[in-house]
């Protein structure tokens, strides 16, 4: 299994509007490395979910439920989409600042490649964010 992390603006699409979608075609990545990620995601990889712009944190875990495949927003076959599904809404949003300061998370692609919409992460790293979420 890998994990990943994906960006989204919540005054565009936030964690609420993918719940409520029930499963989402993540789609409109115009970036080569992002929509490589894209490409690389496995059925059931899991995903976190970042609110970006505004909240600037990680708000809750999905799951991959459809592979890649052909974007149907554009006519360019170079670019492609998943579906994602949400999995669980994290008890408390970790932050860009409480992840840069975590001297755990120094190599994440968050904070070396921030604006990357569509980023790898580490099994350790994603345990970590998670395991943050439910500090006091």
């Amino acid at each position: 299994m890998n994990y990943w992390l994906v960006k989204s603006e919540p005054f565009k699409y936030s964690w609420d509007d993918f719940v409520n979608q029930g499963v989402g075609m993540w789609d409109g990545v115009r970036n080569y490395a992002a929509r490589n990620n894209l490409a690389a995601m496995k059925l059931d990889d899991l995903v976190l979910f970042y609110h970006s712009n505004e909240g600037l944190e990680v708000v809750g875990i999905a799951r991959v439920v459809k592979e890649c495949y052909p974007d149907p927003t554009c006519e360019d076959p170079r670019w492609v989409v998943v579906d994602l599904s949400p999995v669980e809404k994290l008890p408390k949003g970790v932050t860009l600042q409480a992840i840069k300061t975590d001297e755990r998370l120094q190599d994440m692609a968050l904070i070396r490649l921030s604006r990357l919409s569509v980023q790898p992460v580490k099994k350790e790293e994603f345990d970590i964010i998670v395991a943050k979420s439910y500090e006091q």
